[in-house]
């Protein structure tokens, strides 16, 4: 089993930290997604979707209606962008 490091971008930790402030359910749900993204990228909760219109390797998956979690997939490393709004570029 290949070992995935996440990392956390400066946006994705602010909007942790907004989810934390303003809707603590949603908070827990995105740890949730965090979780299910590291065992496995390309399949879980939060309808995955990729973002071929974004670049390569990059990825969504639900928050809620309005809101996604954008994440970039490398060999070893899964990348979180942002988990606030939808894509932005």
């Amino acid at each position: 089993m290949i070992r995935v490091v996440p990392e956390f971008s400066p946006q994705f930790r602010e909007d942790l930290l907004w989810w934390a402030k303003t809707n603590p359910r949603l908070w827990e749900r995105l740890w949730d997604l965090i979780d299910s993204i590291v065992r496995d990228p390309f399949v879980g909760i939060g309808k995955p979707e990729p973002l071929k219109h974004l670049g390569s390797n990059l990825w969504s998956r639900r928050i809620n209606l309005e809101h996604r979690l954008v994440y970039q997939v490398e060999q070893n490393r899964i990348l979180f962008l942002q988990a606030r709004y939808h894509y932005e570029n």
